[in-house]
């Protein structure tokens, strides 16, 4: 059976432990559960103060839907859920999670790796830092990019 993936872009934090319970709770179908957590991390200077998000709703949902969609088609995923805050996030704070679950592990794994390479380089969401003394948009990294080449 294939997933009906479950997308949520909002501005609350979420209670990772809490996803992960709850995500394949009662699933017998599912024999690999993997998850995933983004944290907002420090830079290496320990600059950072915060990291703000910005989305445009309704187009964002529709494209990590689409994504997530093709994810479950491509490795026959059981259960599939995408989270992905939005607004002011400190160092520390969770951002994002990815949870996918498969009959097989390699499913769920190749599923979770593939959201999260998308997610970081091509999900429509834009972020801007603020350190101690600047404030700027971040820039796609050529390695993101090089990522997504294998899929």
């Amino acid at each position: 059976m294939l997933a009906v993936p479950e997308i949520r872009v909002q501005h609350a934090p979420f209670d990772f432990a809490t996803e992960c319970a709850g995500f394949a709770a009662g699933r017998t179908d599912l024999g690999a559960v993997v998850t995933f957590c983004g944290i907002v991390r420090q830079d290496g200077a320990g600059q950072l103060q915060q990291m703000e998000i910005e989305h445009y709703p309704g187009m964002t949902e529709r494209a990590l839907q689409a994504i997530a969609d093709e994810a479950s088609a491509r490795w026959a995923l059981g259960a599939c859920l995408v989270i992905h805050r939005y607004g002011v996030l400190t160092p520390g704070e969770r951002i994002m999670m990815v949870a996918t679950g498969a009959a097989h592990r390699a499913d769920a794994f190749a599923a979770a790796d593939f959201l999260m390479d998308y997610l970081k380089s091509r999900a429509p969401f834009w972020k801007r830092e603020t350190t101690q003394h600047s404030t700027g948009w971040v820039a796609a990294k050529a390695s993101d990019e090089a990522a997504l080449q294998r899929w």
